[in-house]
C-alpha cells in the first residue's frame, strides 16, 4: 500500500477535530472494537507473541472494560486484586468484579465472594478522559494496539479542497472514481479515501506487496473480481469498487471493518474479531475514518452474506 497519497492528504488542506463518533457504531461495532482490545491486552499480559507488558495491558483492558467487556472488566478486576500494571486496589478489583459479575461471567461471580462487596467506585481509567495507554515505538510492520477513540479522533479532510491540489491526469481519475461508485453502491467520498490512501490516484502504482493499480489490487484479488488489466484504470477501479461493495455486504456496513479488511483482508479481521493489531492496519483505518467521517454505511445484502463475526456480535447483543 502506498502510504505518500494519505500523507499528501493529510497535510495538504488544514484539519478541523471531528467529535467522537462511537455511539454512531452498532452494537456489533462496539462488541468487535472491544474484543480486539482485550485480544490485545493478553497478548500484553502474558508475553504471547509480543513482549510482557503489564502496565499496557491494564490500559487496554481498561479501554475494553469501559466499553462493557465483561472479560476484560474481570481481567483487570485481577490485575487489581494482584497489583500487576497497577496499584494494588481491593476496591477497584471489587467493583470491577461485580460489574462483570452483573453481565453473568462465571469466573467473575466466584471471584467477588473473595473480595467481598462493591464500593461502586472504579478505576480512575474509567473517566471520561482516560491518561493515555504507554506506547513503545513499534518496528516497521509489527503489531501494536489501538486507542479506540483515536478512530474518532481522526481529523476531517476537505474532499473537494484535496482534490482541487492533483494535477489533472489524477485529477481525473477521482472524477472516474466519482461516476463509478454510485453504480456499485459505494459513496464517492468513501471510494476516493480508500483511492487516496492506497494510490494517490496513480494508474501505474506498484507495491513491494505486489499490489498494483489505482486500488491497489493484489492478484488474487483482481482475479477474484474479474481484473485481467490492473493497469487498465477502468478495470482497477470497478475492480476495488467490487472488492469494496463485497466487504461491506459481509460486515453488513461497518465501515471500520470493512476498511480493515481492505487493508489486511478479511481474513485477519476474522481472525482477530476486529480490527487486527497490524500498525499498517490501524493507521490505515484510522486516516480512511478522518477522510469519509462515517461509521456505517449502506450495502447489498444479495451481494455475500455476512461474516459470522458480525453475527455472533449481533446475537449476543440482544
Amino acid at each position: 500500500m502506498a502510504r505518500g497519497g494519505l500523507l499528501l492528504l493529510l497535510s495538504a488542506i488544514a484539519m478541523q477535530p471531528v467529535a467522537p463518533a462511537l455511539a454512531q457504531l452498532s452494537e456489533a461495532g462496539r462488541q468487535v472494537l472491544a474484543r480486539s482490545l482485550l485480544e490485545q491486552a493478553v497478548a500484553a499480559e502474558h508475553g504471547e507473541g509480543a513482549p510482557r507488558d503489564p502496565e499496557r495491558a491494564a490500559g487496554l483492558y481498561c479501554e475494553a472494560a469501559r466499553m462493557g467487556d465483561a472479560e476484560a472488566q474481570y481481567s483487570l478486576g485481577w490485575m487489581y486484586a494482584n497489583g500487576r500494571g497497577v496499584a494494588r486496589s481491593a476496591t477497584y478489583a471489587a467493583s470491577l468484579f461485580a460489574t462483570a459479575a452483573a453481565q453473568g461471567h462465571a469466573g467473575a461471580l466466584k471471584a467477588q465472594a473473595m473480595v467481598g462487596d462493591s464500593s461502586g467506585e472504579m478505576p480512575p481509567c474509567f473517566s471520561a478522559k482516560p491518561a493515555a495507554v504507554p506506547a513503545k515505538a513499534p518496528a516497521a510492520d509489527a503489531e501494536t494496539a489501538f486507542d479506540r477513540d483515536e478512530i474518532t479522533r481522526a481529523q476531517a479532510e476537505d474532499l473537494n479542497a484535496y482534490l482541487a491540489t492533483l494535477p489533472p491526469d489524477r485529477r481525473r481519475i477521482a472524477e472516474l472514481i466519482s461516476l463509478l461508485a454510485p453504480k456499485y453502491g459505494i459513496e464517492p467520498r468513501l471510494a476516493l479515501a480508500i483511492a487516496a490512501a492506497e494510490s494517490n490516484f496513480n494508474i501505474m502504482a506498484r507495491s513491494p506487496k505486489g499490489a498494483l493499480g489505482v486500488m491497489q489490487l493484489i492478484p488474487d484479488t483482481a482475479a477474484r473480481f474479474g481484473v485481467k488489466k490492473p493497469f487498465e484504470p477502468g478495470q482497477n477501479i470497478r475492480g476495488g469498487l467490487s472488492y469494496l461493495r463485497w466487504l461491506l455486504a459481509y460486515y453488513q456496513g461497518d465501515v471500520l471493518l470493512a476498511v480493515a479488511a481492505y487493508n489486511a483482508g478479511e481474513g485477519a479481521v476474522d481472525r482477530y474479531r476486529g480490527i487486527p493489531p497490524y500498525m499498517e492496519t490501524v493507521f490505515y483505518v484510522k486516516r480512511i475514518y478522518g477522510f469519509y467521517r462515517q461509521p456505517r454505511h449502506a450495502f447489498d445484502a444479495n451481494v455475500t452474506g455476512p461474516s459470522a463475526i458480525v453475527v455472533k456480535a449481533a446475537v449476543a447483543g440482544r
